[in-house]
């Protein structure tokens, strides 16, 4: 459980034996699913995950009150710097593979043709998982290290606020 860095940029949040450990049998039953099929995936999935967090309401007020830069509008404020993630390290490898299966593992085996599969029913299991475990660490805003001092001081911690969809 380790980032993958590559020419000092963080490339994924997980490797393929993070992918490994949480579903062998699905890697096992599926043989076309090697690491040089899935790494490039949890690397799309870390894009993903950055992405999704940029545009979240918690970042944006994040990175104003952090900088103390005006913003004129949503386009200029930059993304995350995957480096300065020095908390729950772990649980951004979770949310790497949960949002990985979800997204872009289980989309290349399942059948979409019958309505019950069980691969269907993954992928909804794997999307909850991750979409809980993201409102979660928005919601703890403890992780970020906006002055890349290798410390999180009190200051940069900044707990988010999640808006719940009501679904009907």
């Amino acid at each position: 459980m380790a980032f993958i860095v590559e020419n000092n940029l963080t490339v994924s949040f997980a490797d393929y034996d993070d992918v490994e450990s949480r579903d062998q049998r699905l890697l096992e039953s599926n043989e076309s699913l090697t690491d040089d099929v899935v790494e490039p995936l949890l690397e799309r999935a870390t894009e993903r995950i950055l992405s999704k967090m940029r545009s979240t309401a918690w970042w944006q007020e994040y990175y104003q009150k952090q900088s103390g830069a005006s913003i004129s509008s949503t386009a200029d404020i930059p993304s995350l710097d995957s480096a300065k993630i020095k908390s729950r390290q772990a649980d951004f490898t979770d949310l790497c593979v949960y949002t990985a299966f979800a997204e872009y593992i289980m989309p290349l085996v399942a059948d979409f043709g019958v309505e019950d599969s069980a691969e269907r029913n993954k992928i909804s299991f794997y999307e909850n998982k991750a979409e809980h475990l993201f409102n979660e660490l928005v919601r703890a805003g403890d992780w970020y290290d906006f002055d890349d001092d290798d410390t999180i001081e009190s200051l940069e911690k900044q707990p988010g606020k999640i808006n719940i969809k009501r679904i009907r």
